[in-house]
């Protein structure tokens, strides 16, 4: 059991009582140690702040609200007594979020709910809740919070009228331009998610969307705003019957970046619908592609080498066959896990599809990337599976990778890349085989 330690580097902390999970502690921790996680459990109030305040990136605190009612009072020799929710959230640590686990009548107290997230929750589930279900959702949440999304936004016109640090704090990217004639050049190469143009250019140079729109590339998901400094009717509908997608009017600089600050979280969630693989939370092939076109051109633009590898479970049709495919899925997420835990700030992970995946390295020489595959490739190895009470396996994947410059495209890439992986597996399996 040395591995153990590597093996759950996730861990979820419990505060729980006279809590049902507890009574099927056995179980619950076997699931969760089959999504690579462990479980550690508190009774003690004291004892759980003291770990919280302890803890490091790679946890998820978790309390159940029924301590509220059996929690035993620290200061007066194990004495029952009852907790109130604003001594519960005064005493956890400030700077950390915590899942709520709490009751059907507990969620339909409206002011129980308002206390809770406006007092550092990060998520909050209702029970009864299977143990299954509950290992899974807090799966979703480490993966969510690895997430490193940035969007751009282009504003066309003078001095710009928007809180560029308020922006920023949003991972928001603020490209300013004045050309509206190399306006469709710029969203080529940027990829905004939001185009906001200055009336004054939009009368100037009246195609200005119809341009964006054209293009067989263009993103039916991005918006084009038109910003009015006056209410003006006729020009509005003129706008919105050339293309534009809404009008907007300037009166406040920080409610303007906070209304497109708003309507940004609102394309990340449909983006995340569209290029996010549900099971495991990593980019699907839309996503990945989108992404990685995003990379080549900073590539390009800053002449940075990338490695593009392509990873493949080895025997992963015999895993299913012989263990199912739930135990096949499980496979598929510590998999997932152990990847992104070794990616670099600026890397993209990828479930491309069953159980393939794709990494792009960014800064990253061909050699440089078949030794970080062959890294992960050998700590995969290392990672051992309960198949079934008593018997434990490890398996192994094989990768093939590819670079840029030398390919120019992501398609290019991932079919080099791909026929790298195909050496591999002809080659015995459980290698990196990289162009030459």
């Amino acid at each position: 059991m040395a591995e153990a330690g590597v093996l759950y580097k996730n861990k979820v902390m419990l505060l729980a009582q006279t809590f049902f999970i507890k009574d099927n502690k056995d179980e619950l921790l076997l699931c969760a140690h089959k999504y690579d996680y462990d479980i550690l459990f508190f009774d003690q109030m004291s004892d759980f702040v003291r770990a919280v305040e302890h803890s490091d990136a790679y946890h998820l605190f978790v309390i159940d609200l029924d301590v509220l009612y059996n929690m035993q009072n620290d200061m007066q020799q194990q004495r029952r007594q009852t907790m109130f929710l604003s001594d519960l959230l005064e005493r956890l640590p400030a700077h950390h979020d915590y899942v709520y686990l709490q009751t059907v009548r507990q969620g339909e107290r409206f002011l129980l709910q308002q206390k809770l997230v406006d007092s550092n929750c990060l998520a909050y589930a209702e029970k009864p809740i299977a143990n299954d279900v509950l290992v899974d959702k807090l799966f979703n949440l480490f993966s969510l919070q690895k997430r490193d999304e940035s969007n751009t936004l282009i504003y066309l016109g003078d001095q710009v009228p928007l809180n560029a640090t308020l922006l920023a704090q949003q991972q928001v990217d603020l490209i300013h331009t004045q050309d509206a004639r190399t306006l469709h050049v710029r969203v080529k190469e940027t990829l905004p998610d939001i185009v906001l143009i200055d009336e004054a250019q939009y009368q100037h140079t009246e195609a200005l969307v119809r341009v964006l729109k054209k293009n067989i590339e263009f993103d039916p998901g991005r918006e084009i705003i038109m910003l009015q400094k006056n209410p003006d009717a006729q020009l509005a509908r003129q706008a919105l019957d050339s293309g534009f997608d809404e009008i907007m009017t300037l009166n406040d600089e920080e409610i303007l970046t906070r209304l497109l600050l708003n309507r940004i979280n609102k394309i990340r969630s449909s983006k995340d619908l569209i290029s996010r693989d549900r099971a495991t939370g990593l980019l699907n092939k839309i996503g990945l592609q989108r992404k990685a076109q995003e990379w080549i051109r900073r590539a390009n633009r800053t002449e940075t080498s990338l490695a593009y590898g392509v990873i493949d479970i080895d025997k992963f049709k015999v895993i299913n066959d012989t263990w199912g495919h739930y135990f096949g899925d499980i496979v598929i997420k510590r998999l997932s896990l152990l990847l992104s835990s070794q990616l670099g700030e600026h890397d993209l992970l990828s479930r491309f599809g069953g159980e393939e995946f794709v990494v792009v390295f960014w800064n990253c020489s061909l050699q440089q990337g078949k030794e970080k595959l062959d890294i992960m490739r050998d700590a995969f190895g290392k990672v051992i599976f309960e198949v079934k009470p008593g018997e434990h396996k490890a398996f192994s994947f094989s990768a093939g990778v590819a670079a840029y410059p030398a390919c120019k495209t992501e398609n290019d890439l991932f079919l080099q890349a791909d026929a790298m992986l195909y050496l591999a597996k002809q080659g015995g399996r459980n290698q990196v085989c990289m162009s030459q």
